[in-house]
């Protein structure tokens, strides 16, 4: 099977563009996401290169994906309050 780079489902801050770029190299999204901000000082390429690749890398299957573990204490969920929106 070929390796293919997907934007991220689960790692995404505006599309998921730098997330899945660190997922096809392994490596920390975080430097993926500081080397394209320091690319749009240096002639605004970065800002090109990520509005095209948001508009032509395909979004991450959710076949292979598994949710994250539920954790009562530590995450929100709807049922302690009612429905109401998240606890206050």
């Amino acid at each position: 099977m070929t390796k293919r780079i997907y934007k991220s489902n689960t790692n995404k801050v505006i599309s998921g563009v730098c997330g899945g770029v660190a997922e096809y190299f392994n490596i920390d999204p975080s430097i993926v996401r500081l080397v394209w901000f320091i690319s749009l000082f240096m002639g605004g390429t970065g800002f090109f290169l990520y509005i095209g690749a948001a508009i032509i890398l395909p979004s991450a299957p959710w076949v292979n994906m598994t949710p994250p573990p539920y954790n009562p204490g530590t995450d929100w969920d709807n049922t302690h309050n009612n429905g109401n929106g998240p606890p206050r």
